[in-house]
């Protein structure tokens, strides 16, 4: 009971938010399946599959931006709920688009317009938290995600080979369903003068009148971090690109619900493990869990190589899903705590937009490498890809930690 116990104390805004994330990603279908709509629905080869997937996720990169950008300056519910109810009127058009080739550009300007509400979104919960509750908060916001991921693709293997139009419909619906209890009863976040003065400058929070660049330039441990995930995203992305491909090609035309059944005990082990693995890591710093995460992925990844049945993919997926949980949920704690209060959204959308750039390279290099040497063999780059990340941040881990001990030797010196 204890694990649970750090959950019933958080601010009434998380539960909404969490309930409503559930709700948003039961039907959230088209991203998680893009590759295998692009290639088995409209038609296109594997590589310019990669070079769409690429061109959505940078054009999502740009609305990362500005979402971020908004947040600080607009506001975080009116940004969260506008974005949120015009990317889901887009995914209703598709739904009456049929399998015609121009439901790529409805589903790249429905990225842009959607994902400016993650940034926004964890600016919010940063708001509503502090030191000692946000990686509890962040957690429950990452198990609302894959509550719903954990029927989604069930549903989702189904409806996009049978019935494409519900396959767009529910996603559109679910999003407009989930925004009725943000609207009712969260209130906006975005801090206040008096808030923004409360904060000492001496806390890693404290107010920036610099520009977002130049607030960066000030934290470059944050940059290298940031750069290291930019490589954990180029190996996680293989879930919604590399993996799908790679389960049609060992299991034809049942590679879809196949892949959706690796997702979905994807989504069911985040949810079951995700306060147990919270509860025995709390005690590390971010830094060294996400480097164990790190190592994770190499190994669940790796180990696709060798899979040619169902258990292995599951097997696969069991590891890589530990390390899925502890560098998300340590990754955003992370960020928190390093980002001036005045530009948390930015902040935010600055580590979503370089994760984003991992995600954008990794269809398209996975695309061209797939056309010459076949979908098996990505998986050991991929693995490689993984360790190269997880020793950089196990060195950036050990710098912080010997910058921390001098900078308090200094100060009791001083004293």
């Amino acid at each position: 009971m204890n694990i649970f116990k750090d959950y019933f104390k958080l601010p009434r805004s998380i539960y909404i938010l969490f309930f409503a994330r559930i709700i948003n990603m039961v039907g959230g279908f088209v991203y998680p399946l893009l590759a295998i709509l692009l290639t088995q629905k409209l038609g296109f080869d594997e590589r310019t599959a990669g070079i769409i997937t690429t061109v959505s996720v940078a054009v999502g990169a740009i609305g990362v931006l500005i979402g971020g950008k908004l947040a600080d300056k607009v506001g975080r519910k009116k940004l969260i709920v506008v974005s949120s109810l015009l990317g889901a009127a887009v995914f209703l058009v598709c739904a009456f688009l049929g399998t015609s080739r121009i439901i790529v550009y409805f589903i790249m300007a429905g990225n842009l317009i959607s994902v400016m509400q993650w940034p926004t979104l964890d600016a919010m919960v940063t708001d509503c938290t502090d030191k000692s509750n946000r990686q509890t908060a962040f957690s429950l916001l990452y198990m609302g995600l894959n509550i719903g991921v954990a029927i989604g693709p069930l549903m989702a293997g189904f409806l996009i080979e049978k019935h494409l139009f519900w396959f767009f419909a529910i996603d559109g619906i679910t999003t407009i369903i989930s925004m009725i209890p943000v609207v009712l009863f969260v209130k906006d976040t975005t801090p206040t003068e008096k808030e923004i003065e409360a904060v000492p400058e001496t806390d890693t929070e404290s107010a920036e009148k610099a520009s977002l660049f130049k607030a960066l330039l000030k934290r470059p441990v944050l940059l290298f971090f940031m750069f290291i995930l930019m490589l954990f995203t180029f190996v996680y992305s293989q879930y919604s690109f590399g993996l799908p491909l790679f389960a049609t090609d060992v299991f034809g035309n049942g590679g879809a619900k196949m892949y959706g059944i690796v997702m979905s005990v994807n989504a069911v082990l985040v949810v079951l493990l995700t306060l147990l693995i919270i509860s025995v890591t709390k005690r590390l710093k971010p830094l060294l869990s996400i480097a164990i995460g790190g190592f994770l992925y190499a190994a669940g990844f790796g180990i696709l190589y060798f899979s040619t049945f169902l258990y292995l993919f599951i097997i696969s997926t069991v590891i890589w899903t530990v390390g899925e949980i502890i560098i998300t949920v340590n990754m955003e704690v992370y960020i928190a705590n390093n980002a001036p209060i005045t530009h948390r959204g930015r902040f935010f959308a600055s580590i979503n937009f370089l994760t984003d750039v991992g995600y954008a390279i990794s269809p398209m290099l996975t695309g061209f490498f797939i056309a010459k040497h076949g979908t098996r063999n990505i998986w050991p780059v991929v693995s490689l890809v993984a360790s190269l990340a997880a020793f950089c941040m196990l060195i950036l881990f050990f710098y912080e930690r010997a910058r921390l001990e001098k900078a308090a030797m200094e100060g009791s010196i001083n004293r």
